[in-house]
């Protein structure tokens, strides 16, 4: 078995630079609570700062990790597969950049190898790493297909991305039920309508709501 292992490339995350520390983010919370009206020196509250920010560490752990190092690993002795590869309804949850509350969804990935595969479980680990950070959809679609295909360079890469977001449906415009959808194609999933359709009815059917 022939492994591919690429030069790692810089990746400057600027996010990372000046982190307060726990204290810092505990106190926070502090503020936040107070600024709520409410007593965050009272018994239900007391631990509340902690809890905030060991939560926070794991809503965000997607800026401590590196998606383009969980691809570094492909294999090339595919003994000539070169079919689509899908990966689907792949459980998402996210918060929105904006008013940081959760998106949650599923994401459906695909690539066309030429001649190189990645383990499946490193697709589904790329899409939790960039939904674990700030974001909003497009964005979060676009990061996960142009990973894919800059790192594995296949024929062809596609991300589809359905999910409910909270600042739409607890605030605002109260709109529960509203699921967005994006995608990305790149390659052969854009310039070929047969590749693209194949896909497409891969990914379609019956599937659970998006907040389930």
């Amino acid at each position: 078995m022939t492994i591919h292992t690429p030069a790692k490339p810089h990746i400057d995350n600027a996010s990372m630079l000046d982190r307060p520390s726990r204290e810092e983010a505990e106190a926070a919370v502090r503020t936040l609570l107070r600024w709520t009206g409410d007593d965050p020196d009272r018994e239900g509250l007391v631990d509340t700062p902690s809890r905030v920010v060991r939560a926070y560490e794991e809503f965000f752990a997607g800026y401590t990790v590196d998606p383009v190092d969980l691809l570094a690993r492909s294999f090339e002795e595919t003994d000539g597969y070169d079919e689509m590869v899908v990966l689907r309804d792949i459980r998402l949850e996210s918060h929105c950049e904006h008013h940081m509350v959760p998106i949650i969804g599923r994401a459906h990935v695909a690539y066309l190898p030429e001649g190189r595969v990645v383990g499946i479980s490193k697709l589904a680990r790329v899409v939790e790493v960039y939904a674990k950070r700030l974001q909003i959809q497009e964005k979060l679609t676009a990061q996960v297909a142009n990973t894919i295909n800059e790192v594995l360079k296949p024929k062809g890469v596609a991300v589809v991305i359905e999910a409910a977001h909270q600042c739409m449906t607890t605030r605002g415009v109260h709109k529960p039920g509203v699921t967005m959808v994006t995608s990305r194609m790149l390659g052969a999933f854009r310039d070929d309508p047969s590749t693209r359709r194949e896909f497409l009815a891969m990914i379609a059917g019956q599937r659970g709501s998006v907040e389930g």
